[in-house]
């Protein structure tokens, strides 16, 4: 239930800036004031067309997210994707290429074209680069919540708080990496407790992966969710349901992979693969039920969504590199194969790639 409730803490935040920004009355008084609140009319504005589209887009990213998301576990009863097969770690690596490619190429430059719009005053906004500033800050931030909530989580588990379930341990106890880490062929036997506090650690850290990755993700589905929810326009509409469906199967097959390294428990696994399914189609009801008050092009909105952006992106490309790739990589089951290394980079582009190549519709 620890998950639920830190998962609650995170989202009703969220929830509630993006609704007092929609909300509160504009204080700013710039010429294009008038066009900025504003929505653009052309041929493609239909409220009634739009609500339908909408309606089959929450659906739609629904089963999509749930599908991709849910395929790494479900997967598990296949031999060759066991977590300590070569398999395992090449689609893993696919998975992390597409995470960084959501933040550089979808989160970032949103975040560079809100933050840079004509809506928004001079001062500040155009004379200072808020994007990449509040993106470090938000990987520096990232960067210290990781590491004190894997110290916190190890210091726990070894005094027996945190007991991990009994297939994580085997599972994790089994991997060859662990057994490197825990000790040499011929003292094996003597450092059999280094092994076991070593799988504990890991497991640990990889929970700790799985929580903070699962965070931005929602908080970036919640922002484009939003998005969507208010636009009425069925041109744009169209193309985004179906570049998002995607989106979403893919970014979820990421967590995915994330949430079954991790070990949770079945009602864990559960509750972290519903949030992440219900956020964006709660992003787009939310975007909806607001739509006569939200603007997606007003100065308020503007400044909060991209200000979200630029910490989802900066939270996004720094569990990629550091926690996906670079553990992966730097790792003794790819260090100790060239051709398996290889492979693996070949995921990474695939997966960059594939994600950038959706960058042109969402």
């Amino acid at each position: 239930m620890a998950t639920t409730s830190s998962l609650s803490k995170v989202l009703l935040p969220i929830f509630f800036i993006i609704l007092v920004s929609a909300l509160i009355p504009q204080a700013h008084s710039i010429s294009e004031g008038d066009e900025c609140e504003s929505e653009t009319t052309n041929s493609c504005n239909d409220k009634a067309g739009a609500v339908q589209l909408k309606i089959i887009a929450i659906t739609s990213i629904l089963v999509t997210s749930m599908i991709g998301v849910s395929l790494p576990l479900v997967t598990r009863a296949v031999p060759a994707l066991h977590p300590d097969r070569d398999l395992f770690v090449i689609v893993k690596c696919f998975a992390g290429g597409i995470i960084l490619a959501t933040g550089f190429m979808h989160v970032l430059p949103d975040s560079f074209d809100m933050l840079n719009s004509n809506c928004l005053a001079e001062k500040p906004w155009h004379k200072f680069p808020f994007t990449g500033f509040v993106a470090m800050l938000s990987a520096i931030v990232t960067m210290m919540v990781d590491s004190m909530a894997t110290s916190i989580y190890s210091k726990r588990s070894k005094a027996g708080a945190v007991n991990p379930d009994t297939d994580g341990v085997a599972a994790i106890e089994g991997d060859q990496e662990m057994a490197v880490a825990g000790g040499g062929h011929g003292h094996f036997h003597s450092h059999n407790h280094q092994v076991k506090g070593g799988s504990e650690s890991q497991l640990s850290r990889y929970r700790v992966v799985a929580m903070v990755l699962e965070l931005g993700i929602i908080v970036h589905s919640i922002v484009i969710g939003l998005s969507l929810g208010a636009s009425n326009n069925t041109c744009t509409i169209k193309g985004l349901v179906a570049a998002l469906c995607f989106h979403q199967m893919f970014e979820g097959m990421g967590l995915g992979g994330c949430i079954l390294q991790a070990e949770y428990k079945f009602m864990k696994k559960v509750i972290m693969v519903f949030f992440f399914s219900i956020t964006t189609p709660s992003g787009i009801a939310l975007g909806m039920a607001v739509s006569k008050m939200y603007k997606e092009n007003s100065p308020r909105a503007l400044v909060t969504v991209g200000l979200l952006n630029a910490s989802s992106a900066g939270l996004l490309i720094y569990m990629a590199l550091v926690d996906l790739l670079s553990a992966d990589f730097m790792g003794p089951k790819l260090q100790r194969s060239i051709k398996l290394q290889i492979k693996s980079y070949m995921a990474v582009l695939l997966g960059a790639g594939g994600m950038s190549l959706l960058a042109k519709w969402a």
